[in-house]
């Protein structure tokens, strides 16, 4: 989606985007037209395609990457604060709240299975956001490792992709379940599992 090109112009893109999202987690994809983005927005058909020249697909893309950058935002403070194993649970109970409240919806989902998962855009989308948020896994780790709360020999990155991939993996049974008890048993394993690494290295000192 190309940025509109004055400060005006790039407020009225974003509202409509934000309104798109309001709209499809309302109504779901499949029964969003592009008049009830328009009645939502308040903007002319003429204006909408002036900031989405390909139409629906085009304004799916942007909502897509919109959503994205929300499931990092609902994780925060937590995520750039994993500096002590309560802010750890802390996160955890923030991710688990966040698709609970979701129950066994998937806005993000919903609009890949319409835009298509083999689209270039949708694809950098998801790969852009799990990079950035293994990447502030991954730099919650290092903290704990800087502060000496896990040894220096954890795999940083091996565990904080292990726990990524955990949480995907929960949150999928979790939209066929409509039950968190995977993504919380997901999350705890993986914390557990630092933890004990921690736990071996202080057992070794002692003996």
């Amino acid at each position: 989606m190309p940025e509109a090109s004055t400060a005006k112009g790039r407020a009225t893109q974003a509202r409509i985007v934000e309104g798109a999202a309001e709209v499809l987690r309302e109504q779901g994809v499949a029964f969003t037209t592009l008049d009830d983005i328009r009645d939502r927005t308040r903007t002319s058909k003429s204006q909408l395609f002036h900031y989405f020249p390909g139409g629906k697909d085009e304004l799916l893309l942007a909502v897509a990457r919109f959503e994205a950058e929300r499931v990092l935002e609902d994780q925060q403070p937590h995520l750039d604060c994993l500096d002590s194993w309560e802010s750890w649970y802390r996160w955890r109970d923030a991710v688990v709240e966040r698709y609970e409240l979701q129950h066994d919806q998937c806005p993000l989902g919903s609009l890949f299975l319409q835009v298509g998962r083999t689209e270039p855009g949708a694809r950098a989308i998801v790969a852009e956001l799990m990079r950035q948020w293994q990447e502030r896994i991954a730099e919650g780790i290092r903290t704990l490792r800087a502060r000496e709360l896990i040894p220096a020999s954890v795999d940083v990155d091996r565990n904080a992709a292990a726990l990524l991939a955990g949480i995907q993996g929960g949150v999928s049974i979790m939209m066929s379940t409509g039950s968190s008890a995977h993504l919380k048993a997901a999350l705890d394993s993986g914390i557990d599992q630092l933890r004990h690494a921690a736990a071996r290295v202080d057992r070794a000192e002692v003996g």
